[in-house]
């Protein structure tokens, strides 16, 4: 693949652009990944642009509860760190990823302390609190607020994007790539959802667009993830050209507040750092089914703890399996995990008193768009970072409170490489090649819930090649009739938000089916019933997807469990 070759000529169906600006780097989302690449982009001097679905605070980092893991206390070191993060990834983390991960770890955490961050510490010595989550041998998470880490995060870096000479573009969807006439990236075409001179589609012209966009959760019926989550980065990438890897492993959070069978749409987490701090899981009869299971029992990592409880709910009949912390007592339950506490109580549950029903769901996507060690991805000028970006980091199963710690490492490098491929050529900026009115045919709006409907039958924590074939059917029905209603009579949706995240959501559920068919065999978060057993003879590699110009997925599978070099980048590096 050249980089002039990568596109695939495919766009969402909308209007010609109405308005523009130009910058030097445009970075899309404004979670953890966004705002560090665009504060330390902005503080080398370069312009930045940060556009954002919602408002600033929307995306996924404000919910996070747990915290940021780094080798800060006693005795812990990164060597350790990284021990337990390969263990996680069950043999397909990029180890090479995960070294610069916990070795630099450290360093960006005490720079967003520097940034404003506030974490939790011990009120007599002043040194910052840690906690354990699963699968950490070690005592390495710091939180903020007792279980509001993200929120903290979130309003520090705000804070620190309002006082600098950042632009912000809120309320709006970022729609596709623009490309030079290279094959190099120009820029981005967006919708915003106001009033004034950027009402609807317009463009940022930038040699450089980051995307920073978060999970994509709403590809299920249940979730962790906040409304925006509808995959729309991953599948701006692929319409781009670029490759995608490891996409079929999606983390199922095993304690999500159990809110009833029809439940749908995002909800409550009932964070890991509950079970560090001593919960336990029981059955309806009050058994404590980890014990045996693994030697960290409730600190198991996910993918077996969610697989205990979904056994558990097969064996036992029940809906839900619950967490037992009555014995924290109601003033740790107030000071340590106050979000959880009025959680549960806004449901009419009391965690001091009660049992707290929970079962699992969508949580993370540990693949994404794939890149290289500064963030570039296979399309030259386009970087991905944060939950949207395959890193190598997670492997097959992201370790607990990696995630914010993945955005702040990745978001610092590749800042260091934009401003880098920026110097010599001042403020130039390549006007992109902006589509004609049309592109790819638009999903109706209520297509959304007939693809989270298919994946959370076909593709959710138990699947099979039976309920994958199934799954595939069903979204191809809904792609095929879509495309050729289109190339027979011209006609799509309206473009809207609506038909726009439903198409993503199309995209991106079609292609995480394609790799977890292919996946013939059961590894970390990919649970094939069919393939109970993990085969690192045949499967200890990783599988790579394009989209093609003829809008068919390409999908292959990498020579072993390293990621290929990322063509179309930079030599240098």
């Amino acid at each position: 693949m050249t980089a002039s070759g990568s596109s695939t000529g495919i766009r969402l169906h909308a209007p010609a652009p109405g308005w523009a600006i130009t910058a030097d780097v445009v970075v899309v989302g404004s979670g953890v990944a966004g705002l560090t690449v665009a504060l330390r982009c902005a503080a080398a001097g370069a312009k930045v642009t940060v556009v954002t679905k919602a408002h600033l605070d929307d995306g996924s980092t404000r919910w996070a509860q747990g915290g940021i893991a780094a080798a800060l206390g006693e005795g812990d070191t990164p060597a350790q760190h990284l021990d337990d993060t390969l263990v996680a990834g069950a043999g397909l983390c990029d180890e090479n990823a995960v070294g610069l991960l916990v070795s630099e770890g450290p360093g960006a955490v005490r720079r967003l302390i520097a940034t404003g961050a506030r974490f939790d510490a011990d009120p007599a010595t002043g040194e910052i609190l840690l906690t354990r989550e699963g699968g950490h041998h070690r005592s390495r998470i710091v939180h903020a607020g007792g279980d509001a880490t993200g929120a903290e995060v979130s309003r520090a870096l705000i804070e620190a994007v309002r006082a600098a000479s950042i632009e912000l573009i809120e309320n709006a969807l970022v729609l596709d790539l623009l490309e030079d006439a290279e094959g190099r990236t120009a820029g981005v075409t967006l919708h915003v959802m106001g009033e004034g001179r950027r009402d609807g589609v317009g463009a940022v012209h930038a040699p450089a667009v980051v995307l920073a966009t978060g999970g994509m959760g709403q590809v299920f019926s249940a979730t962790t993830n906040p409304p925006v989550s509808t995959g729309d980065g991953v599948a701006l990438a692929l319409r781009a050209g670029a490759e995608v890897s490891d996409i079929e492993f999606v983390q199922f959070h095993p304690t999500v507040l159990w809110l009833g069978p029809d439940a749908e749409g995002q909800q409550p987490l009932v964070s890991e750092a509950v079970r560090g701090e001593g919960a336990y899981l029981v059955d309806g009869e009050g058994v404590r089914f980890m014990l045996g299971q693994h030697e960290l029992a409730e600190l198991a990592p996910r993918d077996i703890v969610a697989k205990a409880i979904t056994r558990r709910m097969q064996e036992t009949g029940a809906a839900h399996m619950f967490l037992d912390a009555r014995h924290f007592g109601a003033r740790m339950w107030e000071e340590r995990f106050p979000t959880i506490l009025a959680a549960c109580r806004a449901h009419g549950i009391d965690p001091v008193t009660g049992l707290i029903p929970v079962a699992p769901a969508a949580h993370y996507a540990s693949g994404g768009v794939r890149t290289d060690l500064h963030g570039r991805t296979t399309v030259p000028g386009l970087y991905a970072c944060g939950e949207v970006a395959c890193t190598g980091v997670h492997g097959a199963n992201r370790l607990a409170s990696n995630s914010l710690l993945e955005g702040l490492v990745f978001a610092e490098r590749i800042a260091e490489d934009v401003v880098a491929s920026l110097d010599g050529r001042g403020a130039r900026v390549p006007q992109g090649v902006v589509p004609e009115p049309g592109g790819a045919p638009l999903l109706a709006s209520e297509a959304r819930y007939e693809v989270q409907r298919i994946m959370s039958a076909g593709a959710g924590v138990l699947r099979s090649a039976e309920s994958l074939t199934a799954a595939a059917g069903a979204l191809e029905r809904l792609h095929t009739a879509a495309v050729e209603a289109y190339d027979r009579e011209g006609k799509t949706a309206e473009p809207c938000v609506e038909t726009w995240e439903a198409t993503n959501l199309s995209l991106v559920a079609r292609v995480l089916v394609a790799a977890a068919r292919r996946r013939e065999e059961t590894r970390g978060c990919h649970w094939r019933e069919d393939r109970p057993e993990r085969d690192d003879q045949d499967w200890r590699r990783h599988l790579v997807v394009r989209l093609t110009p003829h809008r068919t997925l390409d999908v292959r599978g990498t020579g072993g469990h390293d990621f290929p070099p990322v063509r179309g980048a930079r030599a240098d590096g």
